[in-house]
């Protein structure tokens, strides 16, 4: 069927909100951004895009957007795996094994925001959604022929639109409508201690001087702890990553934690994590000022992504599928679902309803793969080394980053290719009023 023009409102402005106003707007739909922040700052650390990801972005923006992300990331070819206490190096991968190109998070999404204003979609800022008033929905009615979603602003004003995707990220407002509650986040028993800053001062520092005279990453590997170093422009920023199991005596204060990326870190307690690490690395990290400490939750899969009410309410990245950071495919995923919602719409003539629980089922299997894979990968890593001799040798495929089979995947051609038996299911399903959880 020949899709209408349908107007589409994505809250959310971040890497996931901006994937899908590229790609709603390059299959023909009038798109508006709604971001409650007034300006984004360039905060985080690093970020990796995958070819999954690349080939869809590549495809939707600009030439300038596509040449802009292939500047962005890492140049080195390659990454090590190295044992936790002596840097020795246990496993080599090309870097695209790992995320893709690692960048600044804050680079990627500013030229995603530039990608978006380039194709002709506005970006409003300072606009917080706190309501949504959604009509009931009616079988055999196209979302278009039908009412619409309206979204209600914090100073009264209001809008509408035939779809609404919420890509306000974790705590997101749209997914609390969509569940019916707002589910409490659970403790993952990890933190991370974070760092990102100019590693000029570094390359003075003999023992460190190999991890910041080029663009590289290496991966400490030790018995429940993990450290991830990368640097970019040669030298001129550097990142590092320490993953921990959190001791016992924390846990009851890690389950009161709020989940933000900003809470200060404890240097002294960064150096007791990192007193027996290699010499090497323990020298860069001694020669930080400071850091953040991310206390990572899990939220449980969902039983859906869409509103019950109207089915015109879709939820997309980290609102509905966040990640771990081993996973390195949260930003990649959600360019992905971008891809899938937007060619549902397209295929489904414009029948909202239809596109938005296909949508949802097309990607449901895929999206939980990729993010058990970051736990397989966590664990791995920090299992690998336990009761282990220093003379012994270890399998290298058994700490080897195993992402490569999400990269030849196309989510539009995916998506045309499934399309016909998923619908199907999913027109049964809506005409019964019986639509089957996802998990």
């Amino acid at each position: 069927m020949e899709a209408p023009k349908l107007k589409v409102i994505v809250v959310g402005a971040g890497l996931g909100g901006c994937a899908a106003a590229l790609a709603m707007k390059h299959h023909g739909h009038e798109v508006v951004v709604y971001e409650k922040v007034r300006a984004f700052r360039r905060l985080g650390d690093s970020l990796g895009l995958g070819e999954n990801a690349l080939k869809l972005l590549k495809r939707w923006g600009t030439p300038s957007l596509y040449e802009r992300l292939m500047s962005i990331g890492n140049r080195s070819e390659t990454m090590q795996i190295r044992r936790w206490h002596d840097g020795k190096v246990l496993a080599e991968q090309p870097l695209m094994d790992m995320a893709g190109r690692i960048g600044h998070r804050g680079d990627y999404h500013e030229a995603f925001l530039d990608g978006v204003r380039d194709v002709g979609v506005a970006i409003h800022m300072g606009r917080e959604v706190v309501a949504y008033e959604e009509p009931e929905y009616r079988p055999g009615k196209h979302a278009k022929a039908s009412a619409r979603v309206v979204i209600r602003f914090a100073d009264g004003s209001t809008d509408e639109a035939d779809l609404v995707v919420g890509a306000d990220g974790i705590k997101s407002r749209a997914r609390e409508l969509v569940l019916g509650f707002a589910d409490a986040p659970r403790s993952s028993g990890y933190s991370c201690f974070r760092a990102y800053f100019p590693g000029a001062h570094l390359k003075t520092i003999e023992a460190c001087r190999e991890f910041v005279s080029r663009d590289c990453v290496n991966i400490w590997i030790g018995e429940d702890t993990h450290l991830v170093q990368n640097t970019l422009r040669d030298g001129d920023e550097f990142n590092w990553i320490v993953t921990r199991k959190i001791p016992s005596k924390e846990r009851e204060a890690d389950m009161m934690a709020s989940e933000s990326w900003f809470q200060p870190g404890d240097m002294d307690e960064v150096r007791r994590c990192i007193a027996d690490v290699d010499p090497r690395i323990r020298a860069a990290l001694e020669n930080t000022e400071s850091c953040l400490d991310w206390i990572i939750c899990y939220r449980d899969p969902l039983p859906t992504w869409v509103s019950r009410r109207s089915h015109q309410i879709a939820l997309l990245g980290d609102s509905c599928h966040a990640h771990l950071p081993t996973s390195a495919q949260g930003a990649s995923q959600a360019a992905e679902s971008a891809g899938v919602l937007a060619m549902c719409v397209s295929l489904s003539g414009g029948d909202v309803a239809l596109a938005t629980r296909t949508y949802e089922k097309l990607r449901y299997d895929r999206v939980r793969k990729s993010q058990t894979n970051g736990e397989d990968l966590r664990d791995r890593w920090h299992s690998a080394l336990k009761n282990m001799d220093d003379g012994v040798e270890i399998d290298p495929e058994s700490v080897k980053i195993r992402n490569r089979w999400l990269y030849a995947y196309d989510a539009e051609a995916d998506t045309r290719e499934r399309w016909a038996a998923v619908s199907a299911n999913v027109a049964d399903e809506l005409r019964a009023g019986n639509i089957t959880p996802l998990q």
